[in-house]
C-alpha cells in the first residue's frame, strides 16, 4: 500500500457562508465545527482511498457553524478530461442538499481555469457536520487556459447576487412606496430560480372599460446575463380551467441578470375566447413553441 499519508493536499480551501447557497440558512457563528467524513453510499472507493480521504479530512482546519467549503485535494488527467477531487463540508447541524451548481475551478493567481455546471443532486445529502469527498469533470474543451498548476488551484463555488426586483421607469413613477415593497416581497418569497431558468408569475387579471383582459405579470430571470425580449406569446385561463385569451406580444422588453420585472399585457375585446370570464382564479403561461 502506498504510504497515503506522505501523499501532499494539491488544492487550497474555499469557504461561504450557507446563507450564500441557501435560502433560509442560519447565519454563521464563532463555533468550531471539526466535520466527520461521509462517503456516499454508492461510491466505490479502494480501503487506500479512503484512508486517505479520512487522513484529509482530519487534517483541515475546523470551520465556522454555518460554513460551506470546498477543500481541493487533487486533480489528474484521464485522456482529454481533468478529473478534480474534492471534500464537500457541511458545518450545519443539518443535512444539505445540492442541485444544480456552477462552479470555478481557479488557479495559484485567481485567474479561472474554467467555469462549469454540476448536478450535484447526485451527491445526495450531505449530513451534518459532515465532509463529503466528491469527483468534478472537466473535459479539455471547457478550460480556459493551457496550463493547470499543479499545486495552489482551488474549487469554489461561484456566488450570484440576490435575486432583486427591477422596475422600469413607468412603474417606478407609478407605484406607491408601500407597492413597491410589497412587489420586493413577492420577489423575495418565490423559490429560486434554477440557473438559466425564466419563468412568469402571474400578478394581477382584470378587464377594462372597453372588455380588453389587462394582465399584470412578474417575469423572472435566472440567467446571469441579460435576456431580451422580442416577441412573448402568451395564453390565460379563467377559474374553470379554460382558455379565455391567447395572443403573441411584439415588444423590446429587457430583464436585467437575475432580476424580475413587472409588467403589463393587454389582450384587445378581440382576442378573448369567452363571452364570461371568472377571474377569481386564473393562470397564465407563455406556450412551448
Amino acid at each position: 500500500m502506498i504510504p497515503f499519508f506522505k501523499k501532499k493536499k494539491q488544492g487550497e480551501d474555499s469557504t461561504v457562508q450557507a446563507g450564500q447557497l441557501f435560502d433560509g440558512a442560519a447565519e454563521q457563528q464563532d463555533e468550531d465545527v471539526h466535520t466527520t467524513l461521509s462517503i456516499h453510499p454508492l461510491m466505490s472507493l479502494t480501503a487506500e482511498q479512503k484512508y486517505y480521504f479520512q487522513y484529509v479530512n482530519n487534517e483541515l482546519p475546523p470551520l465556522k457553524k454555518n460554513q460551506v467549503s470546498l477543500s481541493g485535494i487533487e486533480w489528474k488527467k484521464e485522456d482529454d478530461r481533468y478529473i478534480v477531487t474534492a471534500l464537500i463540508r457541511n458545518a450545519l447541524d443539518k443535512a444539505i442538499r445540492f442541485d444544480q451548481t456552477r462552479l470555478l475551478f481557479i488557479g495559484t493567481n485567481d485567474e479561472i481555469i474554467s467555469r462549469k455546471t454540476f448536478q450535484l443532486s447526485e451527491m445526495g445529502e450531505i449530513p451534518p457536520r459532515s465532509s463529503r469527498p466528491w469527483f468534478f469533470v472537466f473535459n479539455k474543451h471547457e478550460l480556459l487556459l493551457d496550463k493547470i498548476p499543479r499545486f495552489g488551484w482551488k474549487l469554489s463555488f461561484e456566488l450570484r447576487k440576490k435575486h432583486s426586483l427591477e422596475l422600469d421607469d413607468s412603474w417606478e413613477n407609478s407605484l406607491s412606496e408601500e407597492d413597491k415593497k410589497e412587489l420586493e416581497r413577492l420577489v423575495r418569497s418565490l423559490p429560486r430560480l434554477g440557473e438559466n431558468e425564466v419563468n412568469i408569475v402571474g400578478l394581477q387579471a382584470t378587464t377594462d372599460e372597453e372588455g380588453n383582459l389587462v394582465v399584470g405579470l412578474l417575469i423572472r430571470n435566472g440567467n446571469q446575463k441579460d435576456i431580451q425580449f422580442k416577441k412573448l406569446p402568451l395564453v390565460v385561463e379563467d377559474a374553470s380551467g379554460e382558455v379565455i385569451a391567447r395572443g403573441l406580444f411584439t415588444l423590446d422588453l429587457q430583464i436585467k441578470a437575475n432580476t424580475s420585472k413587472p409588467w403589463t399585457f393587454i389582450f384587445p375585446k378581440s382576442l378573448i375566447l369567452k363571452e364570461k370570464i371568472d377571474l377569481r382564479q386564473w393562470q397564465v403561461y407563455s406556450p412551448h413553441p
